[in-house]
């Protein structure tokens, strides 16, 4: 079963170019994996939307893991956001 995440990302303006680029290269690595189905980056008023879609949930778990595996990665959330994220997980209806 397809699942997703969208996950809204809320970087100060100082660090809203950087924070999309990070974005991109996560969704890169995403969609290198096996059973990712898109990545993208969006923007919405101050946020930076990321949308992902793999299709299992075996599939999301494994691309997780290796994004947080591949260091060269910045996924760190500190003080270039300016509030928490907002992280949805979905699951195809």
């Amino acid at each position: 079963m397809k699942v997703g995440m969208v996950a809204h990302h809320y970087p100060h303006p100082a660090h809203r170019e950087e924070f999309i680029s990070r974005v991109h290269r996560v969704g890169e690595v995403f969609r290198q994996t096996p059973g990712c189905l898109s990545a993208e980056c969006w923007v919405s008023g101050d946020a930076v939307v990321s949308i992902v879609q793999w299709e299992s949930e075996e599939a999301s778990a494994a691309s997780f893991a290796v994004v947080q595996a591949t260091a060269e990665l910045d996924l760190a959330y500190d003080d270039r956001e300016s509030r928490p994220r907002e992280i949805v997980r979905l699951t195809a209806a």
